[in-house]
């Protein structure tokens, strides 16, 4: 990866799913964690840090939101596949979540996924 690109991944460390997963991957990218090019924030520490994109804290913390080397904003499945494209060994599953066809139905996945922690996570009180 080159000094050009960077990702900054928002998450939820009040869900204790989305705080192990991100844990958990940022350990297997601890070269990349540490020389800036990629970094993990809590939402909760910064709530409004993407509103200027009309993110929602909820927004958030129902599914992972990142920006990219050009401020972009990707969301949900998307990251997820953004990481495993930059994690040793986990190319193999970018590209098969990722590609063309595949696509569609992880994002449908994610989603769904995602919309269930969230109610949980709700319903135990962790905003």
């Amino acid at each position: 990866m080159s000094s050009a690109h960077h990702l900054t991944v928002y998450y939820n460390t009040r869900c204790p799913v989305c705080d192990a997963g991100i844990d958990w991957q940022r350990n297997k990218l601890l070269a990349l964690v540490r020389s800036g090019a990629v970094e993990f924030k809590d939402i909760n520490e910064e709530p409004d840090a993407l509103a200027h994109f009309g993110a929602s804290l909820d927004d958030i913390r129902r599914r992972l939101h990142a920006t990219d080397e050009a401020g972009r904003l990707i969301v949900g499945a998307d990251v997820a596949i953004a990481l495993w494209r930059l994690t040793p060994g986990e190319g193999w599953l970018a590209a098969l979540s990722g590609n063309r066809v595949a696509l569609p139905v992880t994002r449908f996945v994610y989603d769904r996924f995602a919309d269930l922690l969230f109610a949980w996570n709700k319903w135990c009180g962790r905003g």
